[in-house]
């Protein structure tokens, strides 16, 4: 027999999925998104007795309660910018700068994306993009808030008012200045020439060969003239193809020609690859690196060397010689 509480829990799980996502996008970060939905269907749980169905859908009703825990959650913690979005342009051969104190934006493992039911959770990938997720990081939490909930997940202005506990003027306020706000850091807008799922990986698969050969002028003719590079957790970053390509011969001369890729995709679809550079009779883990991709190639590379975003996409920290087998340890 089918207690209350286990039809309750089936009704809330479905909508898993969109509330990691809507809690990334908050947040920044992956670990945290996973926390904090996960204290999301605690308190669900806990005040199931009160969900009242006359007064509101059960998503709106777990949107609230999502929200809420994530407004909680950034009283007290930063906003996590990328390098790009905090400090001034640097050169490609300048000193590494680490950012001290820094709470740096995190990708999002697409695992964790597809973990869910796909056949109810209803995620716009364009949203997760590294880009569009850090330029949230430049509004206040409630202009996040409003922004997201208005214009990626498309609630009306009275339910955005229900779910953030306010009034309709003030979502309307508030969203009106986040949206200013997002015009004045520059938000690219690199979905509207965003290629298939297909051809972003094809053109990464291409970076990976040049890559593997240490092939610099292959790696050059792969990106936009715009490209950009940045690497949290160090301040440096910088535009172009020349200084990209600058900075990959200084890469192959210091951390050597012989390496290891594995394939990883992240944030809705954005394809990259874990690094493993030689080391003795093996591969260490060197970086996490994130492409976007336009139909001109590629025009940014978000580089990761963060412990913390090496355990969500499940990277071993050492591969053996032949780079087939994950050595624990």
């Amino acid at each position: 027999m089918t207690t209350k509480a286990e039809g309750f829990d089936r009704l809330i799980e479905p909508f898993r999925t969109e509330l990691l996502a809507h809690c990334y996008r908050m947040l920044g970060s992956a670990h945290d998104a996973e926390d904090l939905v996960q204290d999301t269907y605690l308190r669900a749980w806990r005040a199931r007795e009160q969900y009242d169905g006359t007064r509101s859908s059960l998503r709106t009703w777990l949107y609230r309660i999502a929200t809420n825990t994530c407004l909680t959650a950034l009283e007290v913690r930063a906003r996590r910018p990328l390098p790009s979005g905090l400090v001034a342009e640097s050169g490609p051969l300048d000193p590494f700068a680490r950012g001290e104190n820094v709470s740096w934006l995190q990708p999002l493992p697409d695992s964790l994306l597809e973990a869910g039911d796909p056949g109810r959770a209803v995620v716009d990938r364009s949203s997760l993009r590294l880009a569009f997720v850090g330029a949230l990081q430049h509004l206040s939490a409630r202009q996040r808030g409003a922004l997201i909930l208005r214009d990626v997940l498309s609630f009306s202005a009275s339910e955005a008012a229900e779910i953030l506990g306010t009034t309709v003027v003030s979502v309307n306020s508030s969203l009106q200045r986040a949206r200013s706000r997002m015009k004045e850091v520059g938000l690219r807008q690199e979905r509207l020439s965003e290629p298939s799922a297909g051809e972003q990986r094809a053109w990464v698969d291409r970076y990976m060969q040049a890559f593997e050969r240490a092939d610099v002028e292959g790696l050059k003719r792969l990106l936009t003239e715009d490209v950009l590079m940045e690497m949290p957790p160090m301040l440096n970053w910088f535009t172009g193809p020349d200084n990209y390509a600058l900075f990959m011969e200084w890469v192959f001369e210091h951390a050597g020609t012989h390496w290891c890729l594995k394939s990883v995709a992240a944030n809705g679809g954005q394809p990259g690859f874990a690094a493993y550079r030689r080391v003795g009779t093996g591969y260490e883990l060197h970086t996490l690196q994130i492409f976007t991709v336009s139909a001109e190639g590629t025009s940014r590379n978000s580089v990761f060397q963060d412990p913390d975003v090496f355990s969500s996409f499940g990277l071993a920290p050492r591969l053996d010689a032949q780079g087939l087998v994950d050595v624990v340890g």
